[in-house]
């Protein structure tokens, strides 16, 4: 998939790691000011080790959000796009 099929909807630099159960939460600023949250979740457990350093790493990250083009999730295209898949 090329990635002239995605259009970017926000850059997130990233100011706030916390662990979770299954994974971590990041929050950050985007450059429209805007505040962002996001969960990571991993469908295996994680040792402790391996959590600190991933923690640690995605502290110093920041995120790019982008979407298929062409219509948002909820969107009629968007659902027709899904049933096609289905």
């Amino acid at each position: 998939m090329d990635r002239a099929d995605y259009q970017r909807i926000a850059e997130i630099e990233v100011d706030a790691v916390e662990p979770e159960r299954h994974g971590f939460t990041l929050t950050g600023q985007g450059a429209d000011r805007a505040q962002y949250r996001l969960d990571l979740r991993f469908e295996m457990p994680l040792d402790p080790r391996t959590r600190t350093v991933l923690g640690e790493l995605l502290s110093h990250s920041g995120l790019t959000i982008s979407r298929r083009a062409g219509g948002l999730p909820g969107s009629v295209g968007g659902q027709r796009e899904r049933a096609h898949k289905g």
